[in-house]
């Protein structure tokens, strides 16, 4: 008998050696043009951390933030802009020493390939080729903000209203653009990057701020030492390499 308990107990003993140390989720909401970079770290920190799943969630930033207030149990936030991880701190959201800066976009403009109208600058919008015109919804989406900043300074914002296609992210926008449902749209360099074979730059908007992506911890994450694990991947050499690949530029600093 002592026997046959001896064996179960070494069994047991392991079983429990073989399972991971410190096996953990990490739940990321990051804006939506982070959505191919932020999986592929994803992949990466899941290998870096054997047993550990990282949940990652994608959409426009106001909307996450909004979950966030709603009580979300997130651990890192990866914003499209300054304005809305301001929100995020001014609420005490945020671990404050955690917030860094991590890449730069830029804003485009975006036709889809083959169209038969192509502006050459954005005041050409204002024409009749240009009926219907996608940009981010700019009270919930940080892209439609820099693109309304920038068409405002060029006294074009309220000119072109009635053709205005609102989307709730800039992925949206993409994909009527994409699906050609649209004459031009407004997107991230990274995003037309991703779809190359289905849209065309034509050009790369100025007059606003820059677009400039923070992350942060959360201040009362679930995981607050996976939250600076991750964090530090996308900070690390190697999580800036995955950035570049997708297009994004250093934040510097």
């Amino acid at each position: 008998m002592r026997s046959v308990l001896a064996c179960l107990c070494s069994a047991v003993l392991l079983v429990a050696l073989a399972l991971p140390v410190s096996a953990a989720e990490v739940t990321v909401s990051a804006a939506a043009s982070l959505t191919d970079a932020f999986t592929e770290l994803k992949t990466v920190y899941e290998k870096k951390h054997p047993g550990d799943t990282v949940h990652t969630n994608f959409a426009a930033s106001n909307p996450l933030l909004k979950q966030i207030q709603e009580g979300a149990p997130v651990d890192v936030f990866a914003t499209a802009d300054q304005a809305t991880m301001d929100t995020a701190a001014a609420g005490k959201l945020l671990v404050p020493a955690s917030r860094k800066n991590f890449a730069l976009n830029s804003v485009v403009l975006i036709v889809p390939q083959g169209a038969k109208a192509s502006p050459a600058k954005p005041a050409d919008l204002q024409q009749a080729a240009y009926a219907r015109i996608a940009v981010g919804n700019p009270a919930s989406v940080p892209a439609g903000r820099y693109a309304k900043e920038a068409l405002t300074a060029l006294k074009l914002w309220d000119a072109l209203q009635s053709k205005y296609i609102m989307g709730e992210s800039v992925r949206q926008v993409l994909d009527y653009v994409a699906r050609g449902e649209v004459d031009a749209g407004f997107v991230y360099a990274t995003d037309a990057m991703k779809a190359k074979d289905k849209v065309a730059i034509v050009l790369t908007m100025t007059g606003h701020k820059p677009v400039s992506y923070p992350i942060a911890q959360l201040a009362h994450a679930p995981n607050a030492k996976g939250a600076q694990a991750f964090i530090d991947l996308v900070l690390s050499p190697e999580g800036q390499a995955i950035l570049a690949k997708y297009g994004f530029s250093p934040a510097g600093k």
